[in-house]
């Protein structure tokens, strides 16, 4: 009978951690990813987000992924298997752990990134093709995200009490470097967001401190004007062209 309380009691309390989580347990998103070839929107590749809730020996976390793939008439020509995952706190969203498992166009390189229970520094282990594997700690400022669990911070934002053209600001990590990167919304827009139709969203700027994202006000995401705050559509504009993402599936628990 002790037993059997015990497993009672362990499972409200798993199932409060869940309740409580900031973002929606057990969602996935399906993404069409497009490419601007020739003046053409190309798909090229599937973009899949999820959550899940895993159970350590200390606590409960949100495990978020985002796997890309280009479809398989496109392998030959430039093959993506992209693997990106974060372990944050159901609530804040923190990250504890930080994984990246890349292959694009034969180059490799894999990732793991532990955040300290400070907050103040990540212990890192890196391996890129044909070298060594590289470890090292190094310094972030309090509230650093990884870029898994950034994209999930977006939709804790109130942008209903937001005015045109407010900011809010992030720091995040990427290859070992921390980011700034700023949040710019630009008010609401009805759009077509893919599996979910016509759909009012809010319209919000990405803007950070890399030459990888190219332009002003280029890089778009479009969350549905709701409390789930689902995005429905993505623009990016990178060195090399500009593409789109497009939600093709949702599927919840």
């Amino acid at each position: 009978m002790k037993k059997l309380l015990l497993l009672v009691l362990l499972g409200s309390q798993w199932l409060a951690s869940a309740q409580k989580s900031s973002i929606p347990v057990g969602e996935q998103f399906t993404y069409t990813a497009s490419y601007n070839m020739a003046g053409l929107m190309t798909q090229l590749a599937q973009v899949t987000l999820s959550t899940e809730m895993v159970s350590t020996s200390t606590k409960n976390l949100l495990h978020l992924s985002c796997e890309a793939a280009t479809y398989s008439k496109w392998d030959s020509f430039f093959k993506i298997r992209d693997s990106y995952e974060s372990y944050v706190d159901p609530v804040s969203l923190k990250p504890s752990l930080y994984k990246r498992d890349i292959f694009e166009g034969g180059y490799t390189k894999k990732e793991k990134y532990l955040f300290q229970k400070d907050g103040k520094s990540i212990a890192s282990t890196v391996l890129k093709k044909k070298k060594p594997e590289t470890k090292a700690t190094f310094a972030i400022k309090l509230g650093t995200q990884d870029i898994v669990s950034l994209i999930y911070k977006l939709r804790t934002i109130d942008f209903a009490h937001q005015t045109k053209q407010q900011i809010t600001r992030f720091t995040a990590v990427f290859d070992e470097k921390e980011l700034g990167v700023s949040v710019k919304y630009l008010g609401t827009e009805r759009i077509n967001a893919g599996v979910l139709g016509e759909k009012l969203c809010y319209k919000i700027s990405i803007g950070a401190q890399t030459s990888a994202l190219r332009g002003t006000d280029k890089n778009l995401i479009w969350l549905t004007a709701d409390t789930q705050k689902v995005p429905g559509l993505i623009r990016f504009s990178i060195p090399v062209g500009t593409g789109q993402l497009l939600l093709t599936k949702m599927t919840k628990n």
